[in-house]
């Protein structure tokens, strides 16, 4: 009797808790919302129109300059630039509007379930009361400042390299005749695929509709998924909820998919120099979307539209990804259409699987805070100067300052892959002692770029064995690049080795710790938070120099040479 009792108790507070936080989730989406979305909405259409005039001469002078591309592929990317600007205005407004009211409004709502995860009861509701306010606030302005970024630091960056690239790297060709051929293939891409994959997903949406709320219902009744701890119960409640407006936004994000993968058959035009293979390629990808969506909702297999073949061969285009790159403006040819975006129906993850995963922000926090470690390491040893950072502030953190903006994150990575050896970890191992490798690794597309590549040179850092006069001599390469004068004011120890086998192996890891250290700084998040540790190692500097002024001249003279 009293287990039925505690169970029906339980049952009746779950309900309660569900229902009370749904209004007050409700009611702080109401009045947070429109600040938070009136925030992002202005903030980034603002950067969208206020750059736009800049973003258009960027790329048109970029174009014109460039060396890596031919004439004819020059006036094939000046024609179609008019209509990818349009799509550019188009999507970027449209987007602002959808994400900044879904931001604005559902943040506080779910803001008010995650509250459940809390401990102690007290608080449980008091972050259900608070959590989901000031905070969307922020993060509105958050996200509008590295939208900014993208646009005014991450574009041009990537157009520099561009401009920069010697006529000796990988030149693209294109034969005058095809440039009608990939215009032609782009506009019928967009106008068959956008139909047909609406349609498609439009059709299919009722069964995403039931089949999700099968596995949302399968998973409460066999408690699997988000409903294995009860505390969460009230969160997949959430989702069941709103698993309809999930739904609806697979359809748009199907159709925002359509854009770019008919766009993609001009690119097979110019790959396979064939105007069939580029017609091949927007009906076979109409049965790929088919067939695609079959599987995600388990009906019949195949498609019933035909799927010819366009690729000729096996495209060697795949091998020329490489993350960091010691060449600037690498030219990334890939060979596969973009990946289709729809909603996943497989069964959910418990949260004591995902509580074990390691999260973004963790590695984000783990990277800043050994950027801040190591530069106070180097602001100490007088290798770092005030001079340095105050240059990298004057230029508004441009990624050319070799020392701050590449030196300081290179050297950063370069011990934290020499710590992990040192361990024995089989992956990276973190300030905070947590090791991060493939079992773990969070599951982010842009992570993995980085993530493998990673552990491919911390191997190669422990083949070829350095000595410590060695790894000195690493130290000092990745810190100061080709700035040799700067190199020789710093004795650390180091040898320079005899053989140039070896001092070539010393090289080129350093330049692969700088390429994908600048890899890593044209992501959105980046320049704002290596503007924190900037600030620190600024306010650390002048904290030494004050109280290297306190002290007696004698004591500041020693401490100077120390």
């Amino acid at each position: 009797m009293f287990n039925s009792m505690e169970v029906w108790l339980k049952i009746v507070y779950v309900i309660f808790s569900f229902c009370s936080a749904l209004v007050l989730g409700a009611i702080k989406g109401v009045l947070v919302g429109p600040f938070a979305s009136l925030i992002l909405i202005l903030g980034n259409g603002g950067v969208i129109l206020g750059l736009f005039p800049a973003q258009v001469y960027w790329t048109v002078y970029t174009l014109t300059q460039t060396n890596r591309l031919d004439v004819p592929l020059k006036v094939a990317f000046l024609l179609t630039l008019p209509a990818l600007f349009g799509l550019w205005l188009a999507l970027g407004i449209a987007g602002t509007v959808i994400v900044g009211l879904g931001y604005g409004f559902f943040t506080p709502w779910v803001s008010t379930f995650e509250a459940f995860r809390q401990d102690s009861e007290s608080r449980k509701y008091f972050h259900c009361l608070v959590d989901g306010t000031w905070g969307t606030v922020k993060g509105s302005c958050t996200v509008v400042r590295d939208f900014a970024d993208m646009c005014y630091h991450t574009y041009p960056l990537y157009l520099k390299e561009l401009r920069e690239a010697s006529i000796s790297d990988e030149h693209q060709t294109l034969r005058s005749v095809h440039v009608p051929a990939c215009i032609i293939v782009g506009l019928m891409g967009l106008i068959i695929e956008i139909p047909l994959y609406t349609i498609i997903a439009v059709i299919k949406s009722p069964y995403l509709l039931i089949m999700g709320w099968y596995r949302l219902l399968h998973d409460l009744v066999s408690r699997e998924g988000p409903f294995l701890e009860t505390a969460c119960i009230p969160i997949a409640g959430l989702a069941i909820l709103l698993w309809p407006l999930i739904v609806v936004g697979s359809i748009l994000l199907s159709v925002f998919s359509s854009i770019f993968i008919g766009l993609y058959g001009a690119i097979i035009v110019y790959q396979e120099r064939s105007f069939r293979r580029g017609l091949a390629y927007i009906v076979a990808m109409v049965a790929e979307f088919d067939e695609y969506t079959n599987d995600l909702l388990y009906l019949r297999e195949g498609s019933i539209f035909p799927k010819p073949r366009y690729r000729s061969k096996k495209s060697s285009h795949a091998g020329d990804f490489s993350v960091g790159s010691s060449r600037p403006g690498k030219f990334i040819a890939v060979t596969e259409a973009p990946a289709m975006l729809i909603a996943n129906l497989a069964p959910s993850r418990s949260v004591r699987e995902t509580i074990q995963e390691v999260k973004m922000v963790q590695i984000w926090e783990h990277i800043m805070r050994s950027c801040v470690l190591r530069g106070k390491e180097l602001v100490d040893a007088n290798i770092i100067l005030p001079a340095d950072l105050d240059e990298w502030s004057r230029v508004k953190g441009s990624i050319d300052i070799t020392l701050v903006g590449v030196g300081l994150p290179s050297y950063s990575l370069m011990r934290t892959l020499l710590d992990s050896i040192a361990a024995g970890a089989g992956g990276l191992l973190m300030l905070d002692g947590i090791e991060v490798n493939h079992l773990n690794v969070p599951q982010d597309r842009l992570l993995e770029w980085f993530f493998s590549p990673i552990l491919v040179l911390k191997e190669q850092i422990k083949v070829i064995n350095l000595s410590e006069g060695e790894l000195r001599f690493l130290e000092k390469v990745v810190l100061f690049g080709t700035d040799t004068r700067r190199m020789e004011t710093w004795d650390n120890g180091s040898i320079v080795p005899e053989d140039a086998l070896r001092t070539a192996q010393i090289q080129g890891i350093s330049r692969r710790l700088m390429g994908m250290t600048r890899s890593l700084s044209k992501f959105p998040t980046y320049r704002r938070r290596f503007s924190r540790v900037v600030k620190t190692l600024v306010a650390y500097s002048l904290e030494k120099s004050s109280s290297i002024g306190s002290m007696s001249p004698r004591s500041a003279a020693s401490i100077e040479l120390v």
